[in-house]
């Protein structure tokens, strides 16, 4: 066994002998580069030390000679070790751009980044991580996995896997958005028996088969797209939306069966649920919560992509049990059949209907509404009224939050920058406000 372990050690050894991998020369010249800046030292220990100075060579020469013996050794050793780096890097970076110092610059400052929870789904849970991402790598999105609609819809319904749109969506918001891997995680087909399908819910569907878990497939996806984070569900339960909804015209009340149903019914949501109400939640959703730094609750459709999270016993435990500064992120804009008319106030209230007090600390919102851009359908969420009872519960912060192109959505570098004050503020001790 010790003669197995030897002989492969050697030809590891030896590999680096091998010609044309441009390796040897340079550690050459590192070795020449050294040798000259330890001739340049000994030379000047033994004129330290000596009786009689070791050559007959004027003061000044010899300084200058002893100076260009350093100088030309260092600048040796310093271009010897960045081209044996950049080669050995190489196969890494075939598809980064830019110098080596920078990515690396980029990514041990993104490593050392403070621990983040994002919790939504849709298409809200996304800005927040394109924010993020840029920040820190340490982050963690948890996921609804009660779409019925779609794509998701479809493969759930004809292979009974956990719907994949959001886990898609958010884990290619963690990627490179100029990878193209990533465009071809989120391509749609447009005919054929494929019609409506992302490659990614397939990739994903078709991974979950192949390692037989929808963990270990989230896992080999996300090394597949090397994001910055990952991506988790919030249950690996087989679980739908039910919703009490209260029709207009005092046609009284229904109850609606899942999630792409709720927001067609196009009355007042009264009451959401989970069927069945007792899942389980992951496990490793819950450890991420109770070991962050900051949770971000939204954005996102408040009673189809944020709720089916909260509604899960145990993610709601946890966030109540963690020491995490937790945000709450209302939405830009009302979303016709969820919160039509609803200010600021009115989706803190309907999160505290459905899951209590003490869940979040602070509200983050929008206080500036673009005309441009905006059209017609967009109806912004306005400030909570003044005094209301909500802002002796939450630090409130208002800023403008609003992407220029699409008004009715979030600026991911917006959002990130607010969320950030907001996290060192509390770290530093001060009122946020």
């Amino acid at each position: 066994m010790l003669k197995t372990w030897f002989t492969h050690r050697l030809k590891s050894v030896t590999k680096w002998f091998t010609f044309g991998i441009g390796v040897k020369r340079w550690l050459l010249l590192i070795l020449v580069g050294i040798f000259a800046v330890a001739t340049a030292i000994a030379y000047i220990v033994t004129a330290i030390i000596s009786i009689r100075r070791p050559s007959d060579l004027p003061a000044s020469v010899e300084f200058l000679l002893i100076a260009a013996l350093i100088g030309i050794g260092m600048s040796m050793v310093a271009v010897g070790m960045y081209r044996v780096m950049k080669n050995f890097l190489a196969p890494y970076r075939a598809n980064q751009q830019g110098h080596i110092i920078d990515a690396v610059y980029a990514h041990n400052k993104r490593h050392k980044g403070i621990t983040v929870v994002a919790i939504g789904g849709g298409t809200g849970l996304p800005s927040v991580l394109r924010g993020l991402k840029l920040t820190t790598s340490n982050i963690t999105a948890i996921v609804t996995v009660a779409d019925d609609g779609g794509s998701s819809g479809r493969l759930r319904r004809e292979l009974g896997v956990l719907p994949p749109g959001d886990l898609r969506n958010n884990i290619a918001a963690l990627a490179d958005d100029e990878n193209l891997m990533t465009h071809l995680f989120q391509y749609r087909f447009d005919s054929g028996d494929l019609g409506g399908h992302a490659f990614g819910n397939l990739f994903i569907t078709a991974l979950s088969g192949v390692t037989g878990s929808i963990e270990t497939a989230l896992v080999e996806t996300a090394r597949v797209l090397n994001i910055q984070g990952r991506v988790l569900p919030a249950t690996l339960d087989d679980v739908n939306l039910m919703a009490d909804v209260r029709l207009p015209d005092e046609k009284g009340t229904v109850t609606v069966y899942g999630e792409s149903q709720i927001s067609e019914a196009g009355g007042h949501i009264e009451k959401m649920q989970l069927n069945p109400a007792n899942i389980a939640a992951y496990g490793e959703s819950v450890q991420a919560i109770l070991h962050a730094d900051l949770i971000v609750i939204g954005p996102g459709s408040l009673f189809t992509s944020i709720l089916p999270n909260l509604l899960v016993q145990d993610i709601a435990e946890a966030l109540r049990a963690t020491r995490a500064y937790t945000v709450y992120v209302c939405n830009v804009a009302t979303q016709p059949g969820e919160t039509e008319g609803f200010t600021v106030a009115d989706h803190v209230i309907a999160l505290e209907k459905h899951i209590g007090r003490g869940v979040f600390k602070a509200v983050l919102a929008n206080n500036v509404y673009p005309v441009l851009n905006a059209g017609d359908n967009t109806h912004y969420v306005t400030p909570a009224p003044q005094h209301h009872e909500i802002s002796q519960r939450y630090e409130i912060r208002y800023t403008d939050l609003t992407d220029t192109q699409r008004p009715w959505r979030h600026d991911p570098g917006k959002l990130a920058n607010a969320i950030m004050q907001l996290a060192t503020e509390e770290r530093s001790g001060m009122t946020p406000g």
